[in-house]
């Protein structure tokens, strides 16, 4: 008797980009992290305040949003692959050429200007061009993976990078990121294709019947940036993503990730301690952006955007009364809680855009996710004058915890049905 043998099924080549794209976000968040445990090592060797180092980070964070939806332009023209591992060379460049550094102007070209044009190029929208290229079928639980990619570069980088600014200096720390941007490159160029019809497939769970079809590059990388920002911006829906994703960005890369360790040592906490509280945060992140995108498969991505920055709003609420010179249980809670929302609100960001700007929706997230880093750099100088004036952060959680309030109003105010933006989306696509 002879047994039926079924061929093994190969998995699909998407699942490998998506893994190498995991990994070049992982390096690129590297150098993201190393802000908040390096303010006080620059500040004592160079004499530098801390809003002058916070200015650093500002443009760093500027730099990061505004150059988000032209990567995606670029990306539409010259391929995935080439600028992504581009951008790696750039951050490597810039986290290198901080060794040399004596004055705050070179702090601000490498630390600033290099690695914010570098991360910005590796920013949302590359994990929203991957997960819309290559996926049809679990789009919103790739893009949640994607962006935890973040907050797992910080998890492996930022205690790391907090012990090696201690015991060996930072210039020892910066050089470790250098090097582990560098040894991405190969990964990105081995492994990643910028569309699955390059390897003579169709996006993953795309519907049977689907042609393999490459589009055509698109020409004008500035002009098709600019073109899709002054149509989007037409849409009530644009401005309540942006003003929504604003806040997101003021409250934690701004806020958050760069004075959350200078504020618990204010308090008499170990920077260390406080460095491996804030990657614990990246713990948990990972498991909250992946549930949200899972949510975003399956729930109205207006009412997670509500819910999640509600909670954020509680949480920076309470937090400066959590500080004090030891890890408090009243810490871990807000630690864990914090954590699950911290890039949670990506996912169905993204999912929004591209229900309401469909084939334009990675670039027009470009914009909305140049936003979000407008208001990081704002609260990051911000942070520190407040900081520098006042003698604590108190005020500026605060703040934050208020903004957070307006940023799920202005989520829950978003039209549900997408019939409004038809019309553009012919225009922008």
């Amino acid at each position: 008797m002879t047994v039926e043998t079924r061929p093994a099924r190969r998995l699909h080549r998407a699942w490998f980009v998506a893994a190498a794209a995991f990994v070049a976000l992982l390096a690129a968040a590297g150098f993201r992290a190393a802000p908040g445990v390096l303010i006080d090592p620059l500040h004592q060797e160079f004499g530098w305040s801390r809003a002058t180092i916070g200015s650093a980070v500002s443009v760093n964070l500027v730099l990061y949003g505004l150059f988000a939806p032209f990567a995606a332009a670029l990306m539409e023209r010259f391929g995935i692959r080439r600028v992504a591992a581009t951008a790696l060379c750039v951050v490597a460049l810039g986290a290198g050429g901080t060794v040399f550094m004596s004055a705050s102007w070179q702090l601000i070209l490498c630390w600033g200007v290099l690695v914010g044009l570098g991360t910005g190029s590796m920013a949302m929208s590359f994990a929203a061009m991957v997960a819309t290229r290559w996926f049809v079928r679990h789009r919103g639980v790739v893009t949640g993976v994607l962006t935890a990619a973040g907050a797992t570069g910080q998890l492996i980088f930022l205690p790391l990078i907090a012990s090696l600014a201690v015991d060996d200096g930072w210039r020892t720390a910066s050089m470790v990121i250098a090097i582990a941007a560098l040894a991405v490159v190969p990964v990105v160029l081995l492994a990643v294709r910028d569309h699955p019809a390059d390897v003579g497939a169709v996006a993953y769970g795309a519907p049977e019947g689907t042609e393999v079809e490459r589009p055509a590059p698109k020409v004008g990388t500035v002009r098709r940036g600019l073109t899709v920002l002054f149509q989007a911006a037409r849409t009530r829906t644009f401005w309540l993503l942006a003003v929504g994703f604003a806040i997101c960005g003021a409250t934690t890369n701004g806020l958050v990730s760069t004075h959350f360790v200078p504020a618990a040592h204010d308090h008499g906490m170990p920077q260390t301690t406080a460095a491996s509280l804030l990657a614990l945060v990246g713990v948990f992140d990972v498991v909250g952006t992946i549930a949200s995108g899972w949510l975003t498969d399956r729930v109205d991505p207006r009412i997670l955007l509500g819910v999640y920055y509600a909670l954020r709003g509680v949480s920076l609420a309470l937090l400066p009364q959590l500080f004090t010179n030891s890890v408090q249980p009243s810490m871990w809670a807000f630690i864990l809680f914090y954590g699950l929302d911290w890039v949670a609100t990506v996912p169905p960001t993204v999912a929004l855009c591209i229900r309401s700007f469909g084939e334009a929706g990675p670039i027009v997230f470009g914009w909305v996710f140049a936003c979000h880093q407008l208001g990081a750099a704002f609260a990051a100088s911000a942070a520190g004058a407040v900081r520098d004036q006042l003698g604590d952060y108190a005020v500026a959680w605060y703040v934050a915890a208020g903004l957070a309030v307006i940023a799920s109003v202005a989520s829950l105010s978003i039209t549900r049905s997408s019939k409004t933006q038809k019309p553009q989306l012919a225009q922008l696509a």
